[in-house]
């Protein structure tokens, strides 16, 4: 026993110093694949030690090993390059995206490389600086291996064949490491690693189960490759019996409050509740305190696409995917008869959409001509404006035909405003913060104010705008009969200082999400709505107090004033909050109690509407009603 030990171990020292420049060559990748699911250390699923990446990580070096050992001389180096540069890329991206957003990088978003082209700099500069230290060191690591590498002087096509065949089967094999899958639609979605890695629904959890390269190999593929699924009897069964069920929606006192009044909305870029205040926010402060107020709102997104997300839950009534980019281009030409926009036609409305950026952006100019708008204008489509100039909200009131189209006298009319002044960076010393503090102090004398202050100041531009609003209101005979809804499209996750968020938003979890939303009439009587809401909640709400005709059914969200309105917000990886408990991966997360059955029933009630929402936009369901 002892001598076949002995010979054993001659074996693998043979072996290490035979491969030694080949297993050398293997340090950088390891590196950029524990590096990358380092810095996402708080994610609280599927620790970094867990053997699933690392199987994963292992098969896939040993392809581009297997490549590179199997070429020709310079042919070796240039594939050893090729691959390293990819996936260094790769490594710096999704670490430094994920240092700004919590999530990891997603190729839907190379979907939107507009929209966030104008902030990679600030990204890149704001990043954890510990992200460029170790990405130093792997190029370090990567030259040294390089320089010692020989490199091979012939071509050895039969061993390449033989590692791309035994790769294939490896690949087969490595997702039995994660385990066996189950319903992905429900809630053990979010515990099972194997039903992760089959939908690739979550970033954050998709790179803590595969590793970075059968991360980005994979969700390539979904994004790009991966062709649609035909609905399959089961879920139409489930989708026929929801849609087709008797409409149990009720009749409320505010039902028919507001019919035929004009009605605004207002979707306010990052309007956090502790930046909504009388000292910073004095007109929207007073709107709030003069209208149905619904202080316990959470607008459910972060991340890449948060604000369109937004606008999709309000004008649609679904939530977008778990893959939180993905509507905005593959869904832009789904079938949503019972939009906000729509149905608003029906009754006389004129419709009108008004943004600063583009038509392209988030595909705005599609999207909202699929929800049923008349018109979507945009400031940078109109060629008046310089990039710094169209980002003050102001404009938004003071151009001269945006301000035509928002107050017309000959009709009912529906105004949806997306602002964008309270936007990243926060600072005095660029872009929007320094056009607003130059206003303020002088261009001579601007201030470098922190983030906590330059937000504040810079959410006085929208507080302006909105002052500008309601004189027009005014001026136009308009006032006594316009309704404004208003709502924060998320909450100021974009700040780069964290602790001030700490100062204002003392939360558990998702509860962060905790912003703004309330509705203004000149003659309703202010109230307090203590119910939780959240964005998909608005529409129906809407449509009830203007006494507009609509199936509950075709919704997410529930008409929050209605007396059988229980009140809940739910968050993309299934906690919910009903007022009393916060409830994550079925457990309730700091105070309140909830007998475990009640627990499970509303998880189970979260399940269904996530499946609801997630199969009617996969297949397009409304496709066939007309």
């Amino acid at each position: 026993m002892k001598e076949k030990l002995n010979n054993l171990y001659k074996k693998i020292c043979t072996f290490l110093k035979v491969h030694k420049y080949t297993i050398y060559l293997s340090i950088p990748f390891f590196m950029m694949d524990f590096a990358t699911r380092l810095f996402g250390y708080k994610i609280e699923f599927f620790p970094i030690y867990y053997p699933g990446p690392l199987v994963f990580t292992c098969v896939w070096i040993f392809l581009f090993l297997g490549i590179i050992t199997s070429l020709k001389g310079r042919g070796s180096k240039i594939a050893y390059w090729l691959f390293f540069t990819l996936y260094f890329v790769l490594f710096l991206t999704n670490s430094i995206y994920y240092s700004l957003t919590s999530f990891f990088f997603s190729f839907n978003l190379m979907l939107m490389a507009g929209e966030g082209s104008n902030y990679i700099l600030d990204t890149i500069i704001n990043a954890n600086p510990l992200i460029y230290v170790v990405a130093v060191l792997i190029l370090i690591v990567a030259i040294f291996v390089y320089k010692k590498f020989p490199g091979k002087t012939t071509f050895r096509g039969k061993r390449l064949g033989i590692i791309c065949l035994a790769f294939v089967v490896l690949h087969t094999i490595a997702p039995l490491s994660l385990g066996f899958a189950n319903n992905h639609l429900k809630w053990n979605n979010f515990k099972n690693p194997r039903n992760i890695y089959n939908t690739y629904s979550d970033s954050n959890k998709s790179m803590r189960v595969s590793g970075l390269f059968e991360y980005s190999f994979r969700n390539f593929y979904i994004t790009f490759v991966k062709p649609k699924d035909k609905i399959n009897k089961e879920d139409k069964a489930f989708l026929d019996d929801i849609y087709n069920a008797p409409d149990n929606k009720q009749t409320d006192s505010y039902t028919g409050l507001f019919k035929d009044k004009n009605i605004i909305f207002l979707q306010l870029e990052g309007m956090d509740t502790w930046l909504l205040s009388k000292k910073s926010t004095p007109n929207l402060y007073n709107l709030m305190k003069h209208s149905l107020n619904f202080k316990d709102h959470y607008s459910i997104y972060t991340g890449g696409g948060s604000t369109f997300n937004s606008e999709f839950a309000v004008n649609t009534g679904f939530t977008t995917p778990a893959s939180y980019t993905e509507n905005v281009y593959t869904l832009n030409t789904n079938t949503f008869n019972y939009t906000l926009a729509k149905l608003f036609k029906k009754q006389g409305y004129a419709v009108n959409a008004f943004h600063m950026n583009s038509a392209d952006f988030y595909s705005r100019g599609i999207n909202y001509k699929t929800w049923g708008y008349d018109n979507y204008y945009s400031l940078k489509d109109s060629g008046k404006y310089s990039d710094l100039e169209y980002e003050l909200d102001r404009q938004l009131i003071l151009d001269k035909t945006f301000y035509n189209n928002m107050f017309k006298k000959d009709g009912k009319f529906l105004d949806y405003i997306i602002t964008y002044t309270p936007h990243t960076p926060f600072t005095t010393q660029k872009e929007v913060g320094q056009l607003v503090a130059q206003m303020k102090y002088g261009k001579d004398n601007v201030p470098d104010l922190s983030e906590e202050d330059s937000a504040k100041l810079m959410v006085g531009e929208t507080d302006y705008m909105v002052g500008l609003l309601i004189q027009a209101l005014k001026d136009n005979g308009l006032y006594d009969n316009t309704v404004i809804v208003a709502y924060a499209d998320h909450y100021l996750y974009t700040i780069n200082d964290k602790s001030v968020l700490d100062k204002y938003k003392n939360t558990t979890g998702n509860l962060i999400n905790h912003t703004p939303f309330f509705i203004w009439s000149s003659d309703i009587k202010p109230k307090n709505i203590n119910k939780v809401t959240m964005q998909m909640n608005i529409l129906p709400t809407v449509l009830n107090l203007f006494g507009i005709d609509y199936n509950s059914n075709y919704y997410i969200g529930k008409n929050a004033l209605a007396k059988n309105y229980q009140g809940l917000a739910f968050f993309s990886d299934y906690s919910w909050y009903n007022g009393n408990v916060y409830v994550e991966n079925d457990e309730i997360v700091g105070r309140g109690k909830m007998s475990q059955n009640k627990v499970d029933a509303i998880s189970k009630q979260v399940q269904d509407l996530y499946r609801k929402n997630d199969l009617t936009l996969k297949y397009d369901y409304f496709k066939k009603t007309k």
